[in-house]
């Protein structure tokens, strides 16, 4: 991975989520399913590349896996391929320890597997 990657801490990342970011959550379906961040999609990182035309270009994409390092990954793989794509640093461990909410799909609270 390049030292240049783009990231965001935590607090950053719940700023560009309230203009017109998306947050992309690349983590393996259980984990997704313990617990992810209410306005997250679901792309598991093994799925990146088929599902690249189901990422919107038109928007910044913050890439969240449990710990950064799945989601840097990705992050520099859609930098490569021209989107607008920030790691965000320390991933749902620091998304939830910042006191970011927590949720499974049917909205009850969630934990980070």
């Amino acid at each position: 991975m390049t030292d240049s990657l783009p990231t965001l801490d935590v607090s950053a990342t719940v700023l560009r989520l309230e203009g017109d970011a998306v947050l992309l959550d690349v983590r393996e379906p259980g984990e997704w399913d313990a617990g992810h961040a209410p306005a997250a999609r679901h792309l598991p990182v093994g799925s990146v590349v088929a599902g690249l035309a189901t990422i919107p270009r038109d928007a910044a994409v913050l890439v969240i896996c449990r710990s950064g390092h799945r989601s840097a990954m990705v992050t520099e793989y859609l930098c490569a391929n021209g989107f607008d794509a920030w790691n965000v640093d320390g991933g749902m461990h620091a998304w939830a320890a910042a006191g970011q909410p927590v949720v499974q799909d049917d909205g009850t609270s969630g934990f980070v597997a």
